[in-house]
């Protein structure tokens, strides 16, 4: 079982996405993506957050917030963990990241882009601006096949 955490920094109306081009077999590979990784063994979601979000952008938030917890179930992968957050605040210079392209995305733009479908349910959620939620995911190779939302079948 893998935990992991994804960030959108958010300004105006825009998303920091990654756009994940660089690295060979990559799961995500040229798909629009957050800024996260894997939490390292003893690392808290936030450790790991804060880590990860200065390791591939060189930013260090100063404002963010815990927002939900995906769980990814998959035939081709073991299942994940991943902590959801939003980051409103942060200091530094945006470096390049070795993982992709980031660039900031209007968020009526996120819609075109090359998404993970269940990314399209959850990116709706943190819009919608409600409390904290679980959320379950389930693929099939890319195809989504089941989305629960705090326990209960999500209907779109």
């Amino acid at each position: 079982m893998i935990n992991s955490t994804l960030c959108y920094l958010e300004r105006e109306n825009e998303y920091l996405m990654l756009h994940r081009v660089k690295k060979e077999n990559d799961l995500n590979r040229d798909k629009w993506i957050g800024v996260g990784g894997k939490c390292e063994e003893g690392e808290s979601p936030e450790d790991c957050l804060l880590r990860e979000i200065r390791e591939e952008t060189g930013l260090t938030l100063t404002s963010y917030r815990y927002r939900g917890l995906v769980t990814f179930v998959s035939d081709q992968a073991p299942t994940e963990y991943m902590h959801l957050f939003t980051a409103s605040g942060w200091t530094g210079e945006m470096i390049p990241c070795s993982e992709g392209e980031l660039a900031w995305v209007k968020k009526k733009a996120l819609p075109s882009l090359t998404l993970w479908e269940g990314d399209r349910i959850f990116l709706r959620l943190l819009e919608e601006g409600g409390p904290f939620f679980s959320l379950k995911l389930q693929y099939q190779g890319e195809n989504l096949v089941l989305a629960r939302l705090n326990g209960r079948p999500l209907t779109e």
